[in-house]
This record gives C-alpha cells, structure tokens and sequence, in this order.
C-alpha cells in the first residue's frame, strides 16, 4: 500500500523546518492507534513501518516460528515460511509478517494526515512564539480587536495579545480597529499557542518611545536616567546627555 507521502514530508522539512523522522516516527503511531481501533485489542506484536525510500506503509506482525500454531495471532508454522525464510530461522526463533490489512490505505491516510495538520499547528506556534518572546521587553503597533471582561485584545497579524484593565491607561478609549502601541510584558508557550501580556502603563513603554522618536537618545548621545509616569496623566524623564555639544537640559518632559 502506497500513499504520496514523502513528497509532503520533504515539503514540510523545507518550508516549515519540521524533521522528516520526527514526522514519520509520530505517523507511525498515529496509524497504530487507529489500527488497534479497527482491527485488533492485542496488539503488541504490531509493528508499523513506513519506508523512508518509497513511502509505502505496511503492517508487520511479530510471529513466533513453531512446528504446530496454537495462536495465529502470536504463531506462524515453519511450514508457511518461504524456501528463503526457512535457512535462516528455526523453531522458537521470531519473524516479522507482513499483514497489512486489505482497505487499510484509507485508515492510514487519514491518521497521517491528522499528524501533519498537528504538526504543521505546532511548528507555527513555535514560530510565533520564537518571534514574540524576542520582542518581550519591546513594543510593537497592533489593532484594537475586540474588548473582553475589560481586557483589551489586540490583534498583531499571526496572533493576539492580551492587555489586562490594569494595565490600561485610565480613561484612554479603546475600540475596535484603533492601532496603538503595546509594551509585551510577558510571552508564555501554551497548547493553544503563545499567551502574550501587553502593557500601556509601563515606564519602558515610554523609554523605547523615546528611544525610537529621538534621535540623540536612539544614538545614545543622551542617556535616559529615569522615569517618573502617572499614565493617563503626566509623565518626567530625566536625561543626561554624553556629548557636550548636546545640551540635555531642554530634553526634560513632563
């Protein structure tokens, strides 16, 4: 039984950096649960393999050669091997037979694909989760979604973040479609993807505001040395500039 397997895994190793052994190791599986579920309760001399070459899948049953069978499901007599089979076992010596089920493509494609939709599911997570938790301590632009229980969802393209009532600007309006800058606070893996916290209150929000909006600070000519902010309200930053041909004194804001 053969299936267009291996082009796909070789696309999703390229495309989406997923291994081909970890993705045909999880197939595996994934077709012996289901034939436990269709075919048989006692399994454990089941073998599945999926050939790295062809792609072909096939079932294999761990059988022990004996003179006279007791247990077809655990048994096989010497009588049924081949010519070749029979030089090179003897009695009580242990063989793989093939017993790939008829019909059994459809089953086995079904369970591969729910693998690699899985798979495909979790190496965007990861992604995702490799881009944020590097902005975590950063800001970034993203669009007002929708208000949840006074949380504040904003949408940042492949995923959401979450900006919690107290870490809102007090009396500042939020509504749908508003683009805002968010300081992320904080990027944890979860099953359903990165979790990511927002701030609008944070002092480092203002920092890297400034940092990005003004030249002698983004070159570091001037020095931020602290922030003093009632958010919603009024801020102070105290700067102290590194050149003198900069003078730091009409760089205080409030």
């Amino acid at each position: 039984m053969k299936i267009d397997l291996l082009k796909v895994l070789d696309e999703l190793e390229k495309e989406k950096g997923i291994s081909k052994d970890i993705l045909i190791e999880a197939i595996e599986s994934a077709i012996f649960s289901a034939y436990k579920k269709n075919y048989e309760s006692n399994v454990e001399n089941i073998k599945i393999d999926i050939s790295k070459d062809s792609g072909v899948i096939k079932v294999f049953t761990d059988k022990t050669i004996v003179n006279k069978v007791s247990n077809h499901l655990k048994e096989i007599s010497i009588d049924e091997l081949s010519i070749k089979d029979k030089e090179k076992y003897n009695i009580g010596d242990s063989i793989l037979i093939e017993t790939t089920p008829k019909e059994f493509g459809r089953i086995a494609t079904q369970a591969a694909k729910q693998v690699i939709v899985q798979k495909i599911r979790e190496a965007e997570r990861n992604v995702i989760y490799e881009k944020y938790i590097d902005k975590e301590r950063d800001i970034v632009t993203g669009v007002v979604l929708r208000i949840e229980h006074g949380n504040v969802i904003i949408d940042l393209g492949r995923t959401e973040a979450i900006l919690l009532s107290n870490e809102q600007i007090r009396n500042e309006e939020y509504y749908k479609g508003k683009r805002i800058k968010i300081y992320i606070l904080e990027v944890t893996r979860t099953s359903k993807g990165p979790k990511i916290i927002a701030s609008r209150t944070h002092p480092e929000l203002l920092k890297r505001l400034f940092e990005l909006e003004i030249p002698e600070i983004h070159e570091g000519l001037v020095e931020i040395k602290n922030i003093a902010r009632e958010a919603g309200k009024r801020s102070k930053v105290a700067v102290c500039s590194k050149d003198e041909r900069v003078d730091d004194r009409g760089m205080h804001r409030r």
